[in-house]
């Protein structure tokens, strides 16, 4: 098969917005490229979001704060539409103090220099005369989606949010007909890329494109991974060697746990049950549900 000879064009393009057309492409291309960089674009781009809530004197969500229009969800509801840019690999504290009569907008957010608000309008909640709101916020970054359910710690006044990581917010792609000379068989990838203001279209797309490239040039060229030399327990036996995936774990926790690199059940009962809590994208619950997992193997974390 010859070199690929296609160019990429830009039909149209704003901040938050990008059309872009690629040809011409062998027939059966449009459709492998345009699949595969929607999936990555949708769902491995690295991104950041605001994880907890700290609201002076309120201790749970489901609270009113005196002075203050909205109540305490509707106040969560607007923050989590406030789209952050952040790349940094700790997690970053901000914050939100402020004093009636005014609106409150995302802008108020006070972050470090590294930090941008990049829809700084974004409406929060409206304030009475002499009402106070102090808010402490968590801001991480991430891929994917972390839920809030997962990293709830019981800890009074601490409110973890849903967090959305993903900069783009939608993938369009179509395949038409193109002509190379006298011959018509070849394909044209019109790809449409909508991002929330956090990275430019192209930039998204040569991100993924990069991402797929990773992937395939361990194929072409597989690195080893570096494993190191731990004894097996040999008590398990066969058990041990069960992957996260077969023993029953949600494909949300499995992949997590995946990621950070535990892949089978001899790993899960090595662990410490404190670095485990630790591992990105999960969070108490889903240790509880681990460690249901484990025990109907008998087995416990940290083993």
């Amino acid at each position: 098969m010859n070199e690929p000879f296609f160019e990429i064009n830009t039909e149209k393009e704003d901040t938050n917005y990008a059309k872009f057309v690629i040809a011409p492409l062998e027939r059966g291309y449009g459709n492998t490229l345009g699949n595969s960089l929607r999936r990555v674009l949708l769902t491995s781009l690295p991104g950041a979001a605001i994880m907890n809530v700290r609201i002076s004197s309120v201790k749970h969500q489901f609270s009113t704060l005196k002075g203050m229009k909205e109540d305490i969800v509707d106040f969560l509801l607007n923050l989590k539409k406030v789209r952050v840019k952040y790349e940094g690999e700790k997690a970053v504290k901000a914050t939100i103090s402020v004093k009636g009569p005014r609106d409150v907008i995302a802008k108020d957010i006070e972050a470090d220099a590294n930090v941008s608000v990049v829809n700084p309008d974004l409406f929060l909640s409206t304030l009475a005369k002499d009402a106070k709101l102090d808010v402490k916020l968590e801001i991480e970054s991430g891929v994917g989606y972390s839920s809030s359910e997962d990293r709830k710690t019981g800890e009074i006044g601490l409110i973890p949010l849903d967090a959305i990581f993903s900069p783009v917010l939608r993938v369009n792609y179509k395949i038409e007909e193109t002509r190379v000379g006298k011959y018509t068989n070849y394909d044209k990838l019109v790809l449409e890329i909508w991002t929330d203001g956090t990275i430019k279209p192209i930039d998204a797309l040569l991100k993924a494109s990069a991402i797929l490239i990773s992937y395939f040039n361990q194929i072409v060229s597989p690195k080893k991974v570096a494993k190191e030399d731990v004894k097996i327990v040999d008590e398990l036996g066969p058990t041990g060697k069960l992957s996260v995936e077969e023993i029953g774990l949600p494909t949300r926790v499995a992949n997590a746990l995946l990621k950070a690199g535990y892949e089978t059940v001899e790993d899960l009962v090595k662990i410490k049950r404190e670095d485990l809590v630790k591992v990105r994208n999960l969070g108490e619950k889903s240790v509880k549900i681990i460690e249901a997992a484990l025990g109907e193997k008998k087995l416990t974390i940290g083993a």
